[in-house]
């Protein structure tokens, strides 16, 4: 699989993390209502757009694998996406900026031709820049709301971009949660998706689930970066699923998921049961999140 230069080395990604001036307790953010964004009546197939980076799509594909199981669900469902690896929002925009307005600039009859949006930012914005943070997703959904004006909006929550046995883990999972509910609250009809949650049920054994085999993490790959592997990207895609239509999916006997991390690794159909480790646990740990 090619390989892309990405943002910012973890020593970036981390700098001055817990160094914020606004200090926010758990017992504050758990406070606070997150609703989940109710989506427009749409009059033809649902359309949903992503905007993102590497943590969309790199081993495995967000978009993809989430059309993939729409349509094995007989959910009407069309998907587009605006992806740049290693980037911020803004960045996103910037170098897709044609394609970008040209999608935003599209009607529909219905009044809203996106219906939802998920929307991911830089992980290094997103811990440690809650402004630019905030600036970016309203850049980008002002634009998206001039022909989406009802569009359901879901801020990305990224995970902890250490492995899990640092023993800064939970530090970066709680500021990125805090920082995800926290840009939300700004974005009109907006909600979580909750992927470092169910990212850090997964590393916490919930339902069952082992996040390791012969030793190696079975859910994330990386050295600077962490990239979701096969039971990372399906527990992704099952979680955007089970929030939008507050259900769990079929699953189908096969998707397409990634080979592996080497450079003529890419993503082929495979059965489900082979590729991901286990369906069943991290099913339950999505819809557990939605």
């Amino acid at each position: 699989m090619k390989k892309h230069i990405l943002f910012l080395s973890i020593t970036a990604i981390l700098f001055s993390a817990c160094n914020k001036t606004a200090k926010i307790s758990e017992s504050s953010i758990d406070s606070i209502k997150v609703n989940r964004p109710q989506a427009p009546k749409a009059l033809g197939p649902t359309r949903i757009l992503f905007v993102g980076n590497s943590q969309i799509e790199y081993f495995v594909s967000a978009p993809t694998l989430f059309q993939e199981l729409c349509n094995a669900n007989n959910k009407r469902v069309y998907v587009q996406q605006l992806v740049t690896m290693g980037v911020p929002l803004d960045k996103v925009y910037a170098t897709n900026k044609t394609e970008a307005n040209q999608n935003f600039s599209n009607r529909d009859k219905d009044g809203n031709y996106y219906d939802y949006i998920v929307i991911q930012e830089a992980t290094p914005i997103a811990l440690n820049e809650l402004e630019k943070y905030r600036n970016n997703l309203k850049f980008i959904i002002e634009k998206i709301h001039k022909n989406s004006p009802d569009a359901a909006v879901y801020i990305y929550q990224a995970m902890s971009p250490v492995a899990y046995t640092n023993s800064e883990y939970n530090t970066y999972y709680k500021e990125l949660r805090k920082n995800a509910v926290m840009a939300s609250v700004f974005i009109k009809n907006a909600g979580v998706l909750r992927v470092g949650d169910a990212v850090k049920d997964a590393y916490d054994g919930k339902n069952g689930y082992n996040y390791l085999k012969n030793n190696t993490d079975l859910l994330r790959y990386g050295k600077n970066t962490l990239h979701f592997l096969n039971d990372g990207g399906f527990l992704q895609a099952v979680l955007l699923y089970a929030s939008i239509f507050d259900e769990k999916p079929i699953i189908p006997k096969k998707l397409l998921l990634s080979t592996g991390t080497g450079d003529n690794d890419n993503m082929r159909k495979q059965e489900v049961v082979k590729a991901v480790s286990n369906p069943e646990a991290l099913t339950e740990i999505a819809f557990n999140n939605r």
